[in-house]
């Protein structure tokens, strides 16, 4: 009797037992850290992809004029500030010309004396060649009246002596004369200078264009070459950004751009003006001009950072992966691939990218493979996979 209950008890916690232990290796193997790893797979397949680079960089003025003194000296007026829109030849401010005025009317009046001594100077050559001419005529006459025994020598020698004189009295009439229109335009070139130095106290935009900076205020002294003002043409404004070097291989000029300015939500059209021929070599960066298709109303300030994509020349089909498929194990870049329904890590050497999210394989993989776009956890040799259209994430 007791034999028979205790058969009958086993036999009931084996029926119990077994279908829970059968139910726990169900869920171990389905939903535990057992069961297969939930992933999504890509076909590999070959098209054309067009590469694009990304850089942040700054706006800048193409032309920058900065405005100041060739001479040191003190401001008197200025009388634009910054933002303010100039014309070509405007009158932007004057320095103190301290003493220029005066040096100008003395110049003045030293040219005066030099064109009065000029004067007297041509009218003692004109007297000195009259008397030479008349010293001239007497030895002539005297010489043929010694020919016809009329006068004596010593008369003739005597007239002979007055002629050298007189032509001795012209040379230097006429070299006083020389000296004299020498200084004469020896003190209108300096007039001339101080003229221009005056000149160059007014300060005149060069171009149509728009104030940046004012630097300094009336009273303030300057060096010579310290702006008082810079301005900049508002229709030559271009962006110098930075692009790295690892994917800068086919940048050039005229490509086409999207330009992102921080304080704008939209995109505009811009494109390569050109790429500099010397990078970075600190921050292994290549340097390149960025202007705008149409320059946006209203400016943007200078020193304003942009985001700039340049879309590179498209690329022949070669196989194309999406990015997300990219992993690293031992340091080695590659995929997973499915290979009779398991995970296998293969090393994949790539190529250029693309913004939407594309890269080439150049080794590796082979058009029509299976590759794993995302898992549900880290994959490793060991695992298991299940692939399925999308992966559920946690509930809330």
């Amino acid at each position: 009797m007791k034999r028979s209950s205790l058969h009958r008890r086993t036999l009931a916690l084996l029926a119990v037992i077994v279908p829970l232990l059968a139910l726990f290796v169900y869920v171990a193997l389905r939903s535990g850290p057992l069961a297969p790893v939930q992933v999504t797979v890509v076909p590999v397949e070959s098209r054309p992809i067009t590469p694009a680079l990304f850089g942040v960089g700054t706006v800048e003025a193409r032309f920058t004029y900065k405005i100041g003194p060739t001479a040191a000296g003190r401001i008197k007026r200025v009388d634009v500030n910054a933002g303010d829109r100039v014309h070509a030849g405007q009158l932007l401010g004057e320095m103190d010309p301290v003493d220029l005025d005066d040096r100008i009317m003395a110049q003045e009046a030293a040219i005066k004396r030099a064109e009065a001594s000029v004067s007297a100077a041509e009218a003692q050559v004109q007297d000195a060649l009259a008397r030479q001419n008349y010293a001239e005529a007497q030895a002539s006459r005297y010489e043929r009246l010694w020919q016809t025994q009329v006068v004596s020598e010593a008369a003739i020698e005597g007239k002979r002596q007055d002629r050298q004189t007189t032509e001795a009295v012209l040379m230097a009439a006429k070299s006083n004369l020389d000296a004299y229109r020498h200084e004469l335009l020896r003190t209108r070139n300096d007039r001339e200078g101080l003229i221009q130095q005056r000149a160059s106290l007014r300060l005149l935009a060069p171009v149509d264009g728009l104030v940046a900076v004012r630097h300094a205020d009336p009273g303030t002294t300057l060096i010579a070459g310290q702006p008082v003002i810079e301005v900049i043409d508002p229709r030559q404004l271009w962006i110098n950004v930075r692009f790295d070097q690892s994917g800068a291989a086919g940048l050039d000029a005229d490509l086409p751009a999207r330009i992102a300015l921080r304080s704008r939500g939209n995109q505009l059209a811009g494109r390569v003006l050109r790429v500099e021929p010397v990078a970075d070599a600190v921050t292994e960066e290549t340097l390149a001009k960025i202007v705008f298709d149409t320059i946006p109303d209203p400016l943007p300030p200078i020193g304003e950072l942009a985001e700039v994509t340049v879309a590179l020349r498209p690329l022949p089909a070669t196989p194309v992966i999406p990015n997300a498929a990219i992993q690293r194990v031992d340091g080695k870049p590659g995929v997973w691939r499915m290979i009779n329904g398991n995970p296998r890590f293969t090393s994949v050497r790539f190529g250029a990218a693309d913004l939407d999210g594309n890269i080439q394989v150049l080794e590796g993989l082979n058009d029509g493979d299976q590759v794993v776009a995302y898992s549900e956890r880290m994959l490793s040799a060991q695992s298991r996979a299940h692939v399925v259209e999308n992966i559920v994430g946690p509930s809330r």
